[in-house]
């Protein structure tokens, strides 16, 4: 299985404004400086409308940096109020703020950090009704909603208007960044469907209020995310379409996973048509609402899991079952017979090129939410059969020794 990296330069989204004003040149020297900026690409983000869907904590480091850039405009929507537990990882609001819009609180940040910012504010929740009207208008969206309904809609609204979008995702101490473009004026388009299918069902995936976050996880993807948003504004450096980067924190590392358009395994019918292996529950016939791509189409149980390793043998001939947990998590609840791969380590190139694409897949983790990332993952790079967990090693209610483990 080849992974061939993709990615690259784009043409610049944004034409260049106005020559910039004395006071901007001093501003913006260090811009100036950089051959893959300069002058010319300064105009361009003075020119740019950039919409940032949600002033938490993936918008708000966005938000300054896009602001501390000299982007001219700048959209924010957000139908949220500030509170205490937000301030852990939203630097754009501070104590003062609590109780406050979200979307007043970050205007007024942007507009102390650069008056000359125009700040457009969306205090909404965005929808099926509203989408087209909000994004319309803006060169380049910036999603970091923590929510599947909001950015599979912001991939279908984008892709209707041609804009190109940043994504980004937090859990834990891990985060992904990535950009989408349906269309872009050269090379090949992905958009989020290639890389994850369709949206899991509501609740199969916890928030981080339930699995928590490391809250400077979400400084290192905004600032990955703005970066993004500079180089499409440009037409400079090497953009994230048809990658996904990923993070881990705690082991100080980022990955690459490349991601084409199709390659996600199901859209043509793959992995239904896949025979039953012995052992293995059939997949069940996806609600009429979800396409046969999602993850959740094709879930075990942790109950499936440890029947299978509780009887003789091995458990399930042919299946390669992976714990995504890091060392201390699985050392406090192994699962016997799973092969150990932490999720850092698994979603890296080379761990996903040298998985198996005929070997049935089934991935677990703490809460479901990392086996559903990496199993999208493991699709994109080829696995025709890939199964995750939802509810993870948290959703057994019964103690280890009740379940044989």
């Amino acid at each position: 299985m080849s992974l061939a990296r993709v990615g690259g330069t784009l043409p610049p989204l944004v034409a260049p404004g106005p020559a910039l004003a004395p006071d901007q040149v001093v501003r913006y020297a260090r811009h100036l400086a950089l051959d893959e900026v300069g002058e010319t690409g300064q105009r361009r983000l003075l020119a740019a409308r950039v919409l940032v869907l949600g002033a938490g904590g993936l918008g708000s480091p966005v938000l300054l940096y896009l602001a501390a850039a000299g982007v001219g405009t700048l959209g924010i929507v957000d139908d949220d109020v500030v509170e205490a537990s937000n301030l852990q990882r939203q630097v754009v609001h501070g104590a003062s703020d609590v109780g406050r819009r979200k979307v007043d609180s970050a205007a007024d940040a942007v507009r102390a950090l650069d008056p000359a910012t125009h700040v457009r504010t969306h205090a909404v929740r965005l929808d099926a009704g509203n989408a087209r009207d909000v994004l319309a208008g803006y060169d380049v969206v910036v999603d970091g909603t923590d929510n599947f309904a909001t950015r599979y809609l912001v991939n279908d609204t984008c892709a209707a208007l041609g804009l190109p979008w940043v994504w980004g995702s937090l859990q834990r101490g891990h985060a992904q960044v990535s950009t989408f473009w349906s269309a872009p004026p050269v090379g090949e388009g992905v958009d989020l469907r290639d890389v994850f299918g369709g949206p899991p069902p509501p609740g199969s995936v916890p928030p981080c209020a339930v699995d928590g976050v490391l809250g400077a996880v979400a400084a290192a993807a905004g600032a990955a995310m703005a970066l993004e948003v500079v180089k499409l504004v440009c037409g400079t450096g090497r953009t994230l379409l048809g990658r996904v980067a990923v993070h881990d924190a705690f082991a100080a590392t980022w990955q690459e996973v490349p991601v084409r358009r199709g390659t996600t395994v199901g859209t043509t019918g793959d992995v239904d048509a896949t025979p039953p292996v012995r052992g293995v529950p059939p997949h069940p016939e996806p609600a009429a609402d979800v396409t046969t791509h999602d993850v959740t189409a094709r879930d075990v149980t942790t109950h499936d899991v440890t029947t299978w390793f509780a009887a003789p043998g091995d458990g399930p001939r042919g299946v390669d079952v992976v714990d995504l947990r890091d060392a201390p998590e699985a050392a406090v609840h192994p699962v016997p017979g799973a092969r150990h791969v932490p999720f850092a380590q698994f979603v890296t190139e080379a761990s996903l090129a040298a998985l198996d694409p005929d070997r049935p897949l089934v991935l677990l983790c703490r809460v479901g939410a990392r086996s559903a990332h990496a199993a999208a993952l493991a699709r994109a790079a080829g696995v025709r059969d890939v199964r995750h967990v939802p509810g993870g090693v948290a959703g057994w209610s019964r103690p280890p020794a009740a379940r044989g483990a």
